[in-house]
């Protein structure tokens, strides 16, 4: 990027203590990095830059078929217990997945077919794999033309299907379920090419799991869908949805979940949303990210963040770092700043890597510090990882 335009982007950026919301010193460029004491004797959110700034390549993970051109189309799940990562990347009607040891040694491999019911496999294609995270249990989710596959998470047994509602002639849109998401202890939903929204009941164990409600609230496709994942309880928004025109509805959830706001798109597709602290984090194909307050609609900020179609966004919860990638090559590592006084939250660049010659289709952090992180790109038989030092 030239430096006439990233100066606008970074110029402007303040840090805040993280314990005190202190605000800082200005950072003047990119490549300054300053670290001060705020009053309340803490060193600053400058840390943050300090270690984003360590983030080195390390050895890809070699995948047994390259990655489709989707949205999101990395998922991660880390397993520490067994000191492993799995990993997982669409490509076309399969999903490749990896289980990698800590120390790097170690890798195991599995393929996952689309299937309809009880077919063997189906040429169907498969729109996003995810990981669902509840208390109770884990469960890889599998979205495709014709339904929805669980299965428990290290792919082994498929628990559940659900078979899309497909019309009995052939119509001009296609049908197809798209966003996933773990919501609260029991639900896991799944948004649908109609604009639904499927609530799915999940018990602690076993396979009686039973669509419990559907939202219809979109009436374009789903593109993405995120649950809060700071993990407090104060937070009123559980959900939010995104679609193919950028509209945005947050949901509390419960026995029935109840729309709290629905955020205008201005006509412009939101491919990936995250929800964190009350905060939505929407990254369109403008190329831009905006911040808005979940529940109130309120747009806090609004970055010129990439020169094409934003493809995934990802966050931290313990640190509020923020993960970009989009079409432009570019992986950005940004930190998120609240401020309990003025209820607001501000955004700041902290780190960026051009992945050469790779339209980036996926991008997720590792940890939940945004330690590590990795990548995937159109037509790549590898993910591709990144450190800090």
């Amino acid at each position: 990027m030239s430096k006439s335009l990233w100066t606008p982007l970074v110029m402007n950026a303040f840090s805040y203590c993280m314990h005190c919301s202190h605000r800082q010193m200005q950072i003047h460029t990119h490549t300054q990095l300053v670290q001060s004491r705020s009053h309340c004797g803490r060193l600053c959110s400058f840390v943050c830059s300090e270690m984003a700034k360590m983030y080195h390549k390390e050895k890809s993970i070699q995948i047994k078929s390259s990655a489709s051109a989707l949205y999101n189309n990395l998922s991660v799940l880390r397993i520490a217990p067994r000191c492993l990562t799995y990993f997982t990347v669409v490509h076309a009607n399969v999903v490749n997945m990896v289980s990698a040891s800590w120390d790097g040694l170690n890798y195991s491999h599995r393929q996952l077919q689309s299937k309809e019911g009880n077919v063997a496999t189906s040429s169907s294609l498969i729109m996003q794999a995810a990981w669902c995270v509840l208390p109770s249990r884990d469960l890889l989710v599998l979205t495709s033309q014709k339904g929805i596959q669980m299965y428990e998470s290290d792919g082994s047994i498929m628990v559940y299907w659900h078979a899309l509602d497909t019309p009995e002639t052939p119509t001009a849109q296609a049908v197809f379920a798209r966003g996933i998401a773990a919501v609260r202890d029991k639900y896991i939903c799944v948004g649908v090419s109609s604009g639904s929204v499927l609530v799915f009941d999940v018990p602690s164990k076993g396979s009686n799991i039973t669509l419990s409600e559907v939202l219809e609230e979109h009436t374009e496709p789903i593109t993405d869908m995120a649950s809060e994942c700071s993990g407090s309880m104060e937070c009123i928004a559980d959900l939010v949805s995104a679609d193919d025109s950028g509209i945005l509805c947050v949901w509390k959830s419960g026995g029935d979940f109840q729309l709290l706001n629905k955020i205008p798109g201005f006509d412009t597709s939101c491919s990936s949303v995250k929800l964190w602290k009350g905060t939505v984090i929407a990254g369109y194909g403008t190329g831009q990210i905006r911040l808005y307050e979940a529940v109130t609609g309120i747009l806090h900020a609004e970055v010129n963040a990439h020169a094409r179609w934003i493809y995934s966004l990802d966050i931290a919860p313990f640190t509020g770092l923020l993960l970009s990638a989009a079409e432009d090559s570019l992986v950005r590592v940004w930190h998120l700043s609240l401020t309990p006084e003025t209820n607001s939250v501000e955004i700041e660049h902290l780190y960026n890597e051009c992945v050469t010659d790779t339209q980036i289709c996926g991008a997720k952090f590792c940890d939940g510090d945004g330690y590590a992180f990795a990548v995937t790109g159109y037509d790549l038989s590898e993910i591709i990882r990144y450190t800090q030092a």
